[in-house]
């Protein structure tokens, strides 16, 4: 975010003058003129500025502009600390952006991402930083983008410290651009999270998403877009609001709540609900000899999702295993910790649903089963 490409190529080696009548000597040949901007690209670090500025922690030793960030790892207070580390990035719903020309949301969408597969270890969010291709930079465009990172991190609790924005024409159209984040979080050995911890009788409990989070974009865009033949701009009577402004509602981060419920119950394992879907992503912390029984009448999926199974006649197993299907975490905890986590979110403004159980099982059994029907859905 920090720094922009400026000369890839960099072997030291001065270039020789060629003194001919196709390239005379000072001809003007200018990295500009291949498609780069320096002085945009300065513009934007400069924009970005202040929006990185808000998410700064105290362990943050070094502003914007250096070659890397400097974060002092507050040691003292942990017993034995386990540094943890995710990547990842927005997928084509950065399409439904540059098509609209809105970018101060799908930057929350980033960090929403990775954050939480990191919190679902139980690690604490510490900093991130992202990296930005397109095909031109435009600095308003960037800055815009690089707020609703900052955004996300607030949300987070984490420090925006840096990144690359890197300018690629010719390979890029100039309007495009692709999103991709590292951060890097902390946790208590003894407190990591996961499958060695999920015990017969435990309860799981969903923490509800906000929509389509950043997950299945290809189909959607070619079930509505293609098939459908929608308008993004059109208005959608169920949404209450036009199609695209419903395709680029951002993440829920769930980061904040996800820690404060570990602190205040006993928490076994979280599961961030993205492609794969709820059952996929469920499994993955569920050990073997065990089953995680969930009853789909549990909760109501978002009209959204009703909507693009409707125009494209998608089947329910496609469904789930694409989108979220209005479940962006999944926790996993003892019963009798139940009603406590429940308070929790509650007050945190996470609505949330009991899903199931988790059982015994067979060697042959599934790892997660979904039972019954969704109500209206």
């Amino acid at each position: 975010m920090s720094d922009v490409q400026t000369d890839p190529s960099a072997t030291g080696e001065q270039p020789r003058p060629v003194d001919d009548r196709r390239h005379p000597i000072g001809s003007g040949v200018s990295y500009a003129g291949s498609g780069v901007s320096i002085a945009a690209a300065e513009r934007a670090v400069e924009l970005m500025k202040p929006y990185a500025e808000k998410t700064r922690r105290p362990e943050v030793l070094d502003g914007l502009g250096g070659f890397a960030a400097l974060f002092k790892v507050p040691l003292h207070r942990y017993r034995d600390p386990v540094l943890a580390s995710s990547s990842d990035g927005v997928g084509t719903k950065s399409v439904i952006a540059q098509a609209l020309d809105v970018h101060d949301t799908i930057g929350i969408d980033l960090v929403a991402m990775v954050v939480d597969d990191l919190v679902a270890s139980g690690a604490e969010p510490l900093f991130l930083q992202d990296y930005i291709a397109c095909g031109q930079v435009v600095p308003e465009r960037i800055a815009a983008i690089v707020a609703g990172i900052a955004e996300g991190c607030r949300l987070a609790g984490c420090s925006l410290v840096g990144g690359e924005t890197a300018e690629h024409p010719g390979i890029m159209a100039a309007a495009d651009y692709d999103l991709a984040a590292m951060a890097v979080g902390v946790v208590e050995a003894d407190a990591i999270l996961g499958r060695d911890r999920v015990r017969p009788g435990d309860v799981v409990i969903g923490m509800q998403s906000s929509g389509l989070h950043s997950n299945g974009y290809s189909m959607v865009r070619h079930v509505l877009l293609d098939i459908a033949r929608l308008r993004l701009e059109g208005h959608v009577e169920e949404f209450g609001r036009t199609l695209g402004e419903e395709l680029l509602v951002p993440c829920r981060v769930y980061a904040l709540e996800c820690l404060r419920l570990a602190r205040e119950t006993d928490v076994h394992a979280y599961a961030h609900i993205t492609g794969g879907g709820l059952a996929g992503n469920l499994a993955r912390v569920v050990p073997d000899g065990l089953t995680a029984r969930l009853d789909r009448r549990s909760w109501t999926p978002l009209p959204v999702f009703g909507y693009i199974a409707g125009h494209g006649r998608v089947p329910r197993e496609e469904m789930e295993k694409a989108f979220n299907m209005g479940i962006g975490m999944a926790c996993v905890l003892p019963a009798a910790d139940v009603d406590r986590a429940m308070a929790v979110l509650t007050a945190r403004h996470v609505p949330s649903v009991v899903l199931g159980t988790v059982e015994r099982s067979g060697p042959d059994d599934p790892r997660v089963v979904l039972e019954g029907e969704h109500p209206r859905f």
